[in-house]
């Protein structure tokens, strides 16, 4: 899957409680919104979550601007 995949097309949308390095999948789905760009994450390809936000990023550089405070 890729990140420009329309939603429907990835499945329901997972509800996620973010943890340090890990995360638990609160409901099932198949992926989550970047809470920056609002792109869909594949589960399988999340790798950026802020565990203060309890939120999910599609880059490092959306981790930043969303530290930064720019959304």
């Amino acid at each position: 899957m890729n990140l420009f995949e329309r939603p429907e097309k990835l499945g329901l949308e997972a509800k996620i409680d973010f943890l340090d390095g890990d995360y638990r999948i609160m409901r099932q789905g198949s992926f989550v919104r970047c809470a920056v760009t609002s792109q869909p994450i594949p589960l399988d390809d999340l790798r950026y979550w802020s565990v203060k936000r309890q939120e999910a990023y599609a880059t490092p550089e959306a981790s930043l601007a969303a530290e930064r405070g720019k959304r």
